[in-house]
């Protein structure tokens, strides 16, 4: 019994290795905001423009979200109908940041840009990141269609979720059209 103790200990040394290996992996920058804005723009970089976060916009994005945004304005990039906007919500914890960029009034790209848990990650991977595009919102400022959740990631997934339909209705306020 006493001879197996050295194996056990080191069996035991490992398995905590992995298991902490793949919490760091997880965590991390996957594209800088910089980065995702010259995917954006490829023709360059308009200027950030605010719109900030009163009245009923606040409390059509406190809806959206289940709770207050963080910040009173938020930042977006656009040219013409097409806008990019990078947001950040919690998912269990800590928040992820989002970019979505949005052609008229569809999501036409997201990414996952920062992403600070040490779970749910699997919502950077283009399996689910493409689910978003052509989303729009229906007249009830709900998603068009249904983003099928991922195992083990269901708080990252409706952060995500409830983001990109901030991001749109954002977008549809910036377009004119009012909300």
């Amino acid at each position: 019994m006493l001879k197996n103790i050295p194996v056990l200990y080191f069996l035991v040394l490992v398995i905590s290795s992995v298991c902490g290996a793949s919490t760091v992996l997880a965590k991390g920058v996957y594209q800088t905001p910089k980065a995702f804005l010259q995917e954006a723009f490829p023709d360059g970089t308009p200027r950030p423009e605010i719109i900030w976060l009163s009245g009923e916009r606040k409390a059509q994005v406190e809806k959206i979200l289940g709770h207050p945004y963080s910040k009173l304005r938020v930042k977006y990039w656009k040219k013409g109908q097409h806008s990019a906007w990078i947001l950040d919500e919690i998912g269990k914890e800590k928040p992820i940041t989002t970019g979505f960029v949005i052609d008229g009034d569809k999501i036409t790209t997201m990414h996952v840009l920062i992403f600070r848990e040490s779970r749910g990650w699997e919502v950077k991977y283009p399996f689910f990141t493409r689910q978003f595009k052509g989303v729009m919102l229906d007249d009830h400022a709900q998603l068009d269609r249904g983003i099928d959740g991922v195992t083990g990631a269901t708080l990252s997934v409706n952060a995500i979720t409830r983001l990109s339909r901030m991001a749109l209705y954002l977008n549809h306020s910036v377009q004119g059209a009012g909300h």
